[in-house]
Formats: structure tokens, C-alpha cells, sequence
């Protein structure tokens, strides 16, 4: 035999394969490690990638921030035990160190974090994948990562404001989920939608259609009111409106992720 049974381990240990599986390809390969190990993980992902109609509905969000900066990443596994696995914890956050180097906007896999999320496939046998990510550039950032991973927000703003305010701020986005900044922010065909809604009601309660018009207003005031950010009670003092919370600073944008959503 041209290796040992160190040469092995150091295999298994390096693919997190099994001792026979490593032996084998070793023995294929006459000893070289670097073959064996190419050859294990490309006969493995062959077999995974029969796999991919298995539904991955767990995962892990991981989310990195620098100087005028902020990335978010999603990879979705079949099972929650795998998701909280700390190799799997581990794996998540290397690619969110790798989607650091990606260009603002949307991410899209690059092979070093098809390749990091590939080696992981191997070793636990589970379908699972880049599902989506997103960089924001400019400005100042606040995050938050809910205690499970499976819910996270970046807050891009201007202006001055703390980092437990700016990390409340996101805490409350998380549970509240806003639909967007302030009214300026709502698409014209969601408060159409919501208008029409409105009118529909107050005309099947009898209401003739001007005073139906006139009561879709205030209901769409109220809506807007309730689920934009600014205007909504700060979740952690409902003393306050997230404006207040804000003092000077002005919002550019939220990104809230639910795992899978």
C-alpha cells in the first residue's frame, strides 16, 4: 500500500467522510491525497446533485457590515438538526465572509461559495443551497439577527443615531415588518389596493358610494399609519414612534429576511 493509515485520517478528517470511504480512494489513487480527495467529493456530489428535488426548508442567515457596508446571506438545508449543527453554523458564516468581496445589490453565488456549500452537502448528505443574499453600500448600518437565524435585518440610514437605537430599531422591524419607510414608500397599486378594499366594505355595509370614498381615505391614512415604519410604536417603548426613536437620522432603506420567505 502507498499510504498509511494516518494518510487516511488526515483524509477523513479533511472531507468528513467515512474511514472506508477515504481508504477506497486512496487505494484508487495509488496514495495521492490530492486525487483521492477530488475524486471522493466529485463522486459524492454526483450523488447529491440527484438529490436537489428534496425540500430544504431549514437554514441559517448570517450577516457581515464594515465601513459604509452591510451583506446578508440565506442558506437553506433539508433539517433543522443540520442547521444548528456547528459546522453547519460555521460553513453559513464563511460564505457570509466570502459574499463581503460581492458587489452592492443582490447576491449571486460565486463559485468559492458554491464550492464552500458544496463541501458541506458532501459530509451531511443533505440538499441544501445558496438561496439569496443582498450587499448595501453607503451610509450607516444597524442589524439584527434573531437568536434562531432564521430572521434578520440591515437598516441603512444617514445621520446620526446610536447603535442600540439603530439595533432596536431592527429588533422591531423583525417583528413588525413594515411594508415600507413612510407612505412615500408605498407603491400606488398597494394603496389602491388598500382603498378599493376599503370601499368595498363601507358599500356592503350600506354606505353610499361618496361616503364609501370618503371613509376609503381615512382607512388608507390609518393603514399607512399602522405599517410604515416610521409612524409605527417602537417596540421596545410604545411611548414612542420609531420617528422619535430616529431623532435626526433618516432612513434609506430596510432589508428583513425570513428564512425562506
Amino acid at each position: 500500500m502507498s499510504f498509511t493509515a494516518a494518510d487516511v485520517k488526515a483524509l477523513r478528517e479533511k472531507t468528513g467522510l467515512g474511514m472506508m470511504d477515504c481508504k477506497k480512494a486512496l487505494t484508487e489513487h495509488n496514495g495521492d491525497a490530492a486525487a483521492a480527495e477530488e475524486w471522493l467529493r466529485e463522486q459524492r456530489k454526483g450523488k447529491m446533485d440527484e438529490r436537489t428535488e428534496r425540500a430544504a426548508g431549514e437554514g441559517r442567515i448570517a450577516v457581515r457590515t464594515g465601513d459604509n457596508w452591510a451583506a446578508m446571506v440565506e442558506v437553506i438545508t433539508e433539517t433543522d438538526f443540520t442547521a444548528r449543527n456547528d459546522d453547519f453554523v460555521a460553513m453559513v458564516d464563511k460564505v457570509a465572509d466570502q459574499a463581503v468581496n460581492c458587489p452592492a445589490g443582490c447576491i449571486t453565488a460565486t463559485d468559492e461559495m458554491t464550492k464552500t456549500i458544496d463541501d458541506m452537502r458532501i459530509v451531511t448528505g443533505e440538499n441544501m443551497s445558496f438561496s439569496r443574499g443582498i450587499k448595501l453600500e453607503g451610509g450607516n448600518f444597524g442589524v439584527y439577527i434573531h437568536h434562531d437565524a432564521k430572521r434578520a435585518v440591515i437598516l441603512q440610514f444617514d445621520g446620526d443615531l446610536d447603535a442600540d437605537s439603530a439595533k432596536g430599531i431592527c429588533q422591531h422591524i423583525t417583528f413588525h415588518d413594515p411594508i415600507g419607510i413612510d407612505e412615500t414608500s408605498v407603491s400606488a397599486e398597494k394603496i389602491e389596493e388598500i382603498r378599493a378594499a376599503a370601499i368595498q366594505e363601507a358599500e356592503e355595509s350600506g354606505k353610499p358610494t361618496e361616503i364609501a370614498q370618503k371613509m376609503s381615505e381615512g382607512k388608507v391614512r390609518k393603514y399607512l399609519e399602522e405599517n410604515t415604519l416610521i409612524h409605527q410604536k417602537y417596540v421596545l417603548d410604545e411611548s414612542k414612534k420609531i420617528k422619535e426613536v430616529l431623532g435626526g437620522a433618516t432612513v434609506k432603506t430596510f432589508v428583513r429576511y425570513t428564512l425562506g420567505g
